[in-house]
């Protein structure tokens, strides 16, 4: 019978782990001295090493689940209780751009000189996103040891990057969930780094921004935004997910491109569906919306 590992007293450990990490067995099988036609086969190799094989077609559930844990484990590790997720534009201009983007485009098509206008109207947005996540970084509220509000966005630039800025620029921690795209993309600079998350699937990305979720601002966007505003609206609705605040700035935006109205009257959906997000246009009226829905002062 093998003997129980022995602690440095020369004690029995019962508490002690059977069989070796996986991360010793690794180095184990590196150290092989032995070169054959056999260990040199990528047959050989062992399964969770093995780059290939974790990449072949069969593995994706494998991959779905390694998504899934790692986020979540290194989030808990954190001490992340739960965020504020904070959607918007890629596109929209900073305040301090506006002024070089409009005089950059004056040279270009009339429409595409419309949208340059179109979006420098929207760069106020940069600042409330900015706002909002550094007046709830700067609130730093702790429950059952903790930290609650934590900025999260999607790591990318514009109304995200205003977002991990205004954590950021107050000390606080902030979350960057990015998406490995075809084009060049990397996270913002204020994103904290052990706190940079890279995604193959859209679903498992969309699934961490919601896990901890305890309020979502949503900003003037496209697809992506939509997507994820109409996600969370659905789960909400269907009772898939517990209600939250729901702050959509930009009413004069969302209105013009959603007939929110339309849709109730057409009874595809129901006009209480209309009150699962509260239209805000300013970081201190958000922040007031999440304070009256958790009962808490501003």
């Amino acid at each position: 019978m093998t003997d129980t590992p022995k602690t440095e007293t020369g004690k029995h450990d019962r508490a002690a782990r059977n069989f070796y990490p996986a991360e010793e067995e690794a180095q184990f099988s590196k150290s092989q001295p032995h070169v054959t036609p056999q260990t040199l086969d990528p047959a050989y190799e062992l399964a969770f090493q093995d780059r290939d094989f974790l990449l072949r077609e069969e593995l994706r559930p494998v991959r779905f689940q390694l998504e899934l844990l790692k986020p979540e484990m290194l989030l808990d590790e954190a001490g992340v209780g739960s965020t504020l997720v904070i959607y918007g534009s890629a596109r929209i201009p900073p305040p301090h751009s506006v002024e070089t983007a409009l005089e950059g485009a004056s040279d270009l098509p009339e429409r595409d000189r419309r949208v340059v206008k179109n979006l420098a109207a929207k760069a106020k947005y940069y600042q409330e996103a900015y706002d909002l996540a550094r007046l709830a970084s700067e609130k730093a509220i702790v429950e059952d040891g903790k930290r609650q509000f934590v900025v999260c966005s999607g790591g990318g630039p514009s109304i995200m990057e205003a977002a991990n800025k205004g954590a950021h620029d107050v000390g606080a921690e902030t979350i960057g969930l990015n998406i490995v795209l075809p084009h060049e993309q990397a996270p913002n600079s204020y994103v904290t780094p052990h706190l940079s998350f890279q995604f193959h699937y859209f679903a498992l990305r969309k699934m961490h921004f919601l896990l901890r979720a305890r309020a979502v601002a949503v900003f003037p966007g496209g697809f992506g935004t939509f997507d994820e505003f109409f996600e969370l609206l659905t789960l909400i609705q269907t009772g898939k997910m517990k209600p939250m605040p729901i702050l959509l700035f930009g009413k004069e935006f969302w209105t013009r491109v959603i007939d929110f109205e339309a849709l109730a009257d057409e009874g595809t959906i129901g006009h209480k569906d209309l009150e699962l997000f509260r239209w805000c246009e300013t970081a201190d009226e958000a922040w007031g919306h999440i304070a009256d829905f958790y009962k808490f002062e501003v």
